[in-house]
């Protein structure tokens, strides 16, 4: 897909915010009905690192990002609407310590569910096909277009980075 400048997504609408998220909730509700039907215990203890996660998320990755570095109080982004700046804003480049905070308890949290969901075949299936589409649909849909050029999955062409 060729973009031009006047293309990529320097705002987000609400929209945008409730299309990602009720594609994410696929695989998320997914993952909790194949613990829930073992162990409410468990589901708990998911619920709570997902929580974790998205703190860790926000502090160590979303604060590099300009859309999380504008003027308002509270972020406009696909991930967060109306959520208060926790955090101060860090533009720049991830560091590793970065990359290591924000992606690898978000990987830990998307593989945590797969000891209950392989004993739920279907659910298996479905949790898988909907994480395919849903980081397929991002990659093609935001990553191409997306003003955090630092990011390590900015997928917007390198002469539209240089250009400002």
């Amino acid at each position: 897909m060729i973009i031009s400048k006047e293309q990529l997504k320097t705002r987000h609408h609400f929209t945008d915010y409730l299309y990602w998220n009720v594609l994410l909730a696929l695989p998320v509700f997914t993952a909790g009905l194949a613990i829930y039907r073992q162990s409410i215990l468990w589901l708990l203890v998911y619920a709570a690192f997902a929580g974790v996660t998205v703190a860790l998320v926000l502090r160590f990755f979303c604060t590099r990002c300009p859309h999380y570095d504008r003027e308002d109080r509270s972020l406009k982004c696909v991930f967060f609407w109306g959520l208060p700046k926790f955090f101060t804003p860090r533009p720049g480049k991830l560091s590793s310590a970065d990359m290591v905070l924000a992606f690898g308890p978000a990987v830990l949290l998307f593989l945590f569910p797969l000891f209950w969901l392989v004993s739920e075949p279907g659910l298996l299936v479905i949790y898988t096909l909907s994480l395919i589409a849903f980081a397929w649909t991002m990659k093609r849909y935001e990553c191409g277009r997306c003003i955090y050029h630092e990011c390590p999955v900015n997928s917007v062409p390198e002469s539209l980075r240089n250009e400002g």
